[in-house]
């Protein structure tokens, strides 16, 4: 049988054959070089995203790049910087599948655009242009974040608002031939300019005014290239067809379309559909069970976000916008209408007292921190005819204390459903959604395996979404990386004090670049927009 030469077998060998006694001369195995590395992370608990059980071990980082993940870095690396990060978890950046962070990223301040109440979460990529507003001109955008720097990387949706808007400005009616063409056309090229999907916020003006057949005609051009469904559903309540309603028509959309559908913050709103979550559980995993891709993402919060208008005024009395809403409020019989609307609104949410005033909007002056409740009782008037006097002015943001624990402890429960902000101003959803829903289904009494929260808040996102060598740490995967302190990850935000935040974030890495170090930011803005590859 062959040996290999240089073992003591083959020695032995040589010595019978040769009667020779003097051992061979082999120089000496020469001593690896250290490979350049920029950072090495040693000794953390790493999860790799995938959902499998973390292990302790290090990474080397170089380029913007993962390069290796295994034991003793520090004896195969020379590397610019080490952190020690013993005690500590080390996971695939935070990816937010539904985030309004596209204003902040595209402003002049430099501040905004660094995205601070994200990556003090661990959140390394956001999705914009959820509930049918994201912009058309993708490339522009993607351009603007290049040249002027942002915090985090970004991903573009196209949204249905602002192409309806370019063909039909806010007309409550359906779109000719010619016009539904036109706005397939625009649909079409923001996702050839690498939008990942196309968004609907069908319970909004002037998307309300859509039907069924117009949204999977534009679904159906996002399917083209690969793209999913991201939809705020028509209804989330009782407002038009009820919250089941709006899931039936939201599957069909999908399934008609033959796309992939993800659903916004899912949620039962207000008291007639609390227990909801049950009907709505059933009927996506029987459409899973029939083929198709659906999906959902979640923030654990009690409340939702929103405005006067969007939640108490009548669809109806919006066309046009709030100049036209107060032209009919000055009309006796309109009022009327609006009003009963707006008292049946206020009702739908569980009532004026769960309605919590946030912040002001378009001019209005209103004290933040009371609710409608207390609003009326200040004004000396009933709840709906305080907000009727604040839309004559301007809007308000509102804190609506809508939706039943249980129903958000069933849609938490589900594997097909992934961590989201749905981040405004005004609400500690921006600030903390993360690290909330770690607080409440990893440490709290779900005691949800810490693999899996990772996994729905990284890997599992990124998988919906469909970006490639990020959501993961593995070797030769993009280095978007949060390392976190399990006994100090925590939001700061609440309802009083929405504008905190969060800690536990010791470090994170955007694209290999440092973005917080010992729980500081650094200033740097290493973020990139990812376009997805369409080959139009």
């Amino acid at each position: 049988m062959m040996q290999r030469i240089g073992s003591a077998a083959s020695f032995a060998l040589i010595v019978s054959l040769t009667g020779c006694q003097t051992a061979p001369s082999f120089p000496p195995a020469p001593i690896p070089t250290p490979m350049p590395a920029d950072t090495i992370i040693s000794g953390g608990m790493v999860f790799d995203g995938s959902g499998a059980a973390g292990t302790i071990t290090d990474l080397a980082l170089r380029d913007g790049m993962i390069v290796y993940i295994g034991p003793d870095a520090d004896s195969r690396f020379a590397a610019t910087r080490t952190i020690d990060a013993t005690d500590l978890i080390v996971a695939p950046g935070f990816i937010d599948p539904h985030t309004h962070a596209g204003s902040d990223l595209a402003s002049s301040d430099t501040s905004r655009r660094a995205n601070l109440p994200f990556t003090f979460q661990g959140v390394t990529t956001v999705v914009v242009g959820n509930d049918g507003g994201g912009k058309p001109d993708i490339a522009d955008l993607a351009r603007a974040a290049t040249a002027n720097g942002i915090g985090t990387n970004v991903a573009y949706l196209v949204g249905f608002g602002p192409v309806r808007e370019a063909v039909l400005e806010t007309s409550n009616r359906a779109p000719s031939r010619k016009e539904l063409a036109q706005m397939e056309s625009i649909t079409r090229a923001a996702m050839c300019e690498g939008a990942w999907g196309f968004s609907t916020g069908l319970y909004y003006v002037p998307q309300s005014y859509s039907e069924t057949e117009e949204v999977i005609a534009l679904a159906k051009v996002a399917r083209e290239t690969g793209g999913y469904y991201d939809t705020h559903m028509r209804d989330e309540s009782t407002y038009n067809v009820t919250v089941t309603g709006a899931l039936a028509e939201t599957l069909e959309i999908g399934r008609r379309a033959e796309i992939p559908v993800h659903i916004a913050h899912i949620k039962a709103l207000g008291p007639a559909v609390w227990g909801h979550s049950a009907k709505m559980i059933a009927m996506i995993e029987t459409a899973q069970a029939g083929g198709q891709k659906v999906t959902a993402d979640q923030y654990p919060w009690e409340a939702s976000g929103t405005r006067i208008s969007s939640a108490l005024v009548p669809r109806e009395a919006l066309e046009g916008g709030l100049l036209a809403l107060r032209e009919r409020l000055d009309d006796p019989a309109q009022l009327a209408a609006i009003r009963a609307g707006v008292v049946a609104a206020i009702e739908r949410r569980g009532g004026a007292d769960r309605l919590l005033i946030t912040g002001s909007l378009s001019g209005s002056d209103v004290p933040v921190g009371k609710t409608l409740q207390e609003l009326g009782a200040m004004r000396n008037m009933q709840p709906a005819d305080a907000a009727i006097e604040v839309l004559r002015s301007g809007d308000a943001r509102l804190a609506s204390f809508n939706m039943n624990p249980a129903d958000i402890a069933a849609f938490a429960g589900q594997d097909w459903v992934v961590t989201g902000s749905d981040g405004t101003s005004g609400h500690p959803r921006k600030y903390g959604s993360f690290p909330k829903a770690f607080r409440n289904l990893v440490t709290g009494a779900p005691k949800m395996e810490l693999a899996r929260f990772i996994r729905r808040s990284s890997g599992k996102t990124a998988d919906i979404i469909g970006l490639k060598r990020r959501g993961y740490l593995r070797s030769g995967y993009h280095a978007d990386i949060v390392v976190f302190d399990p006994s100090t990850f925590a939001p700061n935000a609440d309802y009083s004090a929405p504008r905190e935040l969060s800690s536990g974030v010791e470090h994170l890495y955007v694209n290999g670049v440092p973005v917080i170090t010992g729980g500081t930011y650094t200033g740097a803005l290493p973020g990139a927009p990812l376009l997805k590859d369409t080959q139009c």
